[in-house]
């Protein structure tokens, strides 16, 4: 991704060393994925969408992203009809847990709410398929339960081979933290010998929340710590 002043800039300055240094290393742009356009007018990359409304630039998750979270999400639900629902929540669990931590740095809040929503919709509607002799006060006893604040955590249960039981509770992604961006110094260049401690400094401040950021997401949002 690569900003310029203006179009003519991109296309007749830009392009060309761009496809020089790619040559150089045996790549090149592909022609479908590759466009100019005004950052007013905002474009998806890598499942965000990338913006600029007056002063600020924005970036949140893409709809066709989000899209594709929410068509997966229901293959999994509706593919454990007959299944434990620890093992579905488990399943469940590993794409949302993923998905939310890619999208954190992005403004995400409302979509991680709206997803939520979605998630919830499905699930009573799985619920109230599975057992369709059963009122709705019989369904949320069966499977939600009230977690602190939260009245509809959606849960079940798996039993251990010493004969107890454990509760298996649903990832709500927005219990997970937006963490913003530090943004790279303008003049920075990864490839010139000045800048070399610089990027070390940032890998190693990354690094550092990378090990720790993943255990307190998942304490906070109703899991325990590595």
């Amino acid at each position: 991704m690569v900003t310029g002043e203006s179009k003519e800039v991109l296309k007749e300055k830009v392009m060309p060393v761009i496809h020089a240094f790619l040559k150089e290393r045996g790549l090149q742009l592909s022609g479908e994925k590759t466009k100019i356009t005004r950052i007013e007018d905002g474009f998806d990359f890598l499942g965000q969408r990338v913006r600029k409304y007056g002063k600020k630039f924005m970036t949140t998750p893409s709809k066709s992203s989000v899209k594709s979270l929410l068509a997966k999400i229901k293959r999994i639900i509706y593919s454990h009809l007959g299944q434990p629902t620890s093992t579905m929540i488990e399943e469940l669990n590993s794409v949302i847990r993923g998905w939310a931590n890619y999208h954190r740095h992005a403004c995400s809040k409302k979509t991680f709410c709206y997803i939520d929503t979605c998630i919830y919709t499905m699930l009573w509607n799985w619920a109230r398929r599975r057992h369709g002799n059963k009122g709705k006060r019989w369904i949320k006893k069966r499977y939600f339960r009230t977690i602190g604040r939260r009245n509809w955590a959606f849960f079940g249960t798996r039993k251990l081979e010493n004969g107890t039981t454990r509760v298996v509770d649903l990832l709500h992604m927005n219990a997970v933290k937006i963490i913003r961006h530090v943004k790279i110094h303008g003049a920075a260049n990864p490839y010139a010998s000045e800048w070399q401690e610089y990027f070390s400094k940032r890998l190693n401040r990354k690094r550092s929340k990378v090990t720790e950021q993943p255990g307190r997401l998942n304490a906070e949002a109703g899991f325990p710590r590595a």
